[in-house]
């Protein structure tokens, strides 16, 4: 490797690790810790390459790049943050930098990103003001990842395939992609597939019947996002596909999302190979919460914040209590625990959550479940004696608030979710088999956060 490298960082420490490393590898550094020296350099011609952190003693060096990238569009920039979140991923991307490095980061994936920047020139970006800050939340480093692969495709209209397990937040990357791509002011358009019945996917896609126009020509300009794309009928997918091959199929950026392995699928003959090659051009994986468990304290106090924002109560959480959230085993991943702790919002009545309030309802978030039922058990009687053993979980004291609606949930959602798995996923059937209005099936899906996986053998 060879080249001068400018090196601006206020921690002495890490200019001295970072400058000994370069020079190991044969490169000239040149290190400051302020922007206004780092700019004097830049303007004076010198460095091939420079390394820089955002937040320094005299300015944000965000703000400062756009300038170097007018003085010197040659000249590859990287940037490093310990402020590792979506937004300043995107920030830099926006104003020109050549990449983006969270830190902490290792040595050999520093180096070989400056010595790549040394032998790239560097393409002058568009500068964007950045978008609204949304609600990706963690620094664990698979969503750093995530961070710098939404980052590298804000100026591009690829299509992307979010693969990730319920709950892991595929509509959020999603809604974050459009929101700094440059398609932003024009709508954001999502559709649940799993959530639709088979017959009507073509129709609310593409229109007819009542719906008219359809929801892909209500995304013209923006995005469309196709949740659970594997849900998606053989005909539905083989209207699409003509659709993004024809000539007006720039209008509108598809992304799209699955639980599954669709390469799977195609190999059994349930899903287009064309279409996916088509819809996964970049793939983006979200973690579950069990890989990024680190992330649990800052999801947790973000959830509160927003909840207080929303008109809930104002709440805070103390350290004890968040390493018990980092213990428990969350099955259906950030949603599951955004809904725990909504429900601590509105039931617990003290302003801080302690571990004894949540070692509490965790006990009850995992102990209210069905125990063997005897032969030949009327339904009330097990009911009764789920809720006998309830009540004694805790000690003689009383359960928290709430009891009626909660043990309503509790039986309301495997009702659903039963006779949905009867029926094939098919609401039309499930509505008529538990007496139901049709509306009124879908809202309960909603509310009751339940994932509709239809069987493949009806589409």
């Amino acid at each position: 490797m060879d080249g001068t490298i400018i090196v601006a960082d206020d921690d002495r420490s890490i200019r001295t690790v970072l400058s000994q490393a370069l020079t190991r590898a044969g490169c000239r550094v040149r290190a400051t810790g302020n922007l206004s020296t780092l700019w004097k350099w830049v303007e004076e011609g010198e460095g091939d390459v420079v390394v820089t952190d955002v937040m320094m003693p005299d300015g944000d060096a965000l703000d400062l790049l756009p300038r170097i990238v007018k003085k010197r569009p040659e000249l590859p920039v990287i940037v490093m943050s310990a402020q590792n979140t979506v937004t300043t991923a995107v920030r830099a991307s926006k104003a020109g930098a050549f990449d983006y490095m969270p830190k902490p980061f290792d040595l050999s994936a520093f180096l070989a990103l400056v010595n790549k920047a040394t032998k790239q020139m560097h393409p002058v970006p568009r500068v964007e003001p950045a978008a609204e800050k949304l609600p990706l939340v963690g620094h664990s480093p698979m969503m750093q990842e995530v961070y710098r692969i939404l980052a590298r495709l804000t100026h591009t209209d690829l299509g992307v395939m979010i693969f990730g397990d319920s709950g892991t937040g595929k509509e959020i990357v999603a809604r974050t992609l459009h929101s700094f791509s440059q398609r932003k002011s024009a709508p954001f358009v999502a559709i649940n597939l799993a959530a639709t019945p088979p017959e009507l996917i073509e129709r609310e896609l593409f229109g007819g019947g009542e719906n008219a126009t359809g929801l892909y020509a209500a995304a013209f300009g923006g995005t469309l996002f196709l949740d659970n794309v594997d849900d998606m009928p053989l005909d539905a997918q083989m209207r699409l596909l003509r659709v993004l091959q024809g000539q007006n199929s720039d209008d509108v950026r598809v992304v799209a999302s699955t639980r599954q392995d669709l390469q799977t699928l195609v190999a059994q003959g349930k899903f287009r190979e064309d279409l996916f090659f088509r819809l996964n051009v970049v793939p983006i994986r979200l973690p579950r919460l069990a890989e990024r468990l680190d992330d649990i304290p800052d999801l947790a106090r973000h959830f509160l914040a927003e909840s207080a924002k929303a008109g809930l109560p104002q709440k805070t959480i103390t350290s004890d209590a968040l390493d018990h959230l980092r213990s428990h085993s969350w099955a259906g991943n950030v949603r599951e625990l955004e809904n725990f702790i909504k429900r601590l919002i509105v039931l617990c009545p003290e302003e801080e959550i302690g571990a004894n309030i949540i070692r509490r309802e965790l006990a009850a978030h995992m102990e209210l479940g069905p125990q063997e039922p005897q032969r030949h058990q009327k339904l009330s009687a097990s009911v009764e004696a789920h809720l006998k053993h309830y009540f004694s979980l805790h000690s003689g004291a009383l359960p928290p608030k709430g009891l009626y609606d909660k043990i309503i949930r509790e039986v309301e959602r495997p009702l659903i979710m039963l006779s949905l798995e009867a029926t094939g996923g098919n609401q039309l059937k499930t509505a008529d088999l538990l007496g139901i209005n049709r509306n009124t099936l879908r809202k309960k899906i909603r509310e009751l956060d339940i994932e509709v996986l239809r069987s493949k053998k009806m589409m």
